[in-house]
């Protein structure tokens, strides 16, 4: 699958690639978002989701970094719904092209003691306000690719 590329490289950096993934995480008909508090953007809205470890499939990094930031235990589907990648520069200042697999899912449990990510806050928000509030491209490019899916097909939300 072909992956949209959003954002530019900032002038004269490297952006190496990095495999990422990310979740859709359903509850109550609204979306898990994250609002984060980062020296670098200010307060800003993503997806739960991040760098996949050695060892992790996309889906199991995607689930891990839901407990971490979010501390939710997810059920995601086996396999990414769609791929967007994005330039992005973390808070610490490394640039790269984050290569995203983004993956449905709803809640498992609450798993409080997972959370480890002191800057990341959850909030459920409805689909359609998500894609206006979400700071990456690539993010809220994905929520619209979910939402059509599942409007048009809802077995597959």
């Amino acid at each position: 699958m072909r992956a949209p590329q959003f954002g530019e490289p900032e002038n004269g950096r490297d952006a190496p690639d990095r495999p990422t993934a990310f979740a859709i995480v359903v509850r109550d008909g609204l979306i898990a978002v994250m609002r984060v508090d980062s020296r670098r953007r200010g307060c800003v809205y993503d997806l739960p989701g991040g760098g996949i470890d050695p060892g992790e499939t996309p889906a199991q990094g995607a689930a891990r970094e839901c407990g971490e930031e979010a501390g939710l235990e997810v059920v995601l589907d086996p396999e990414p719904f769609t791929c967007a990648d994005q330039f992005f520069v973390n808070d610490d200042g490394w640039a790269h092209n984050s290569r995203g697999r983004f993956f449905a899912g709803t809640v498992a449990a609450e798993r409080p003691d997972l959370k480890v990510e002191d800057d990341h806050t959850l909030e459920w928000m409805d689909p359609r306000g998500a894609i206006l509030a979400l700071d990456r491209e690539a993010h809220a490019w994905a929520v619209a690719v979910w939402l059509r899916r599942l409007e048009r097909n809802p077995a597959k939300g």
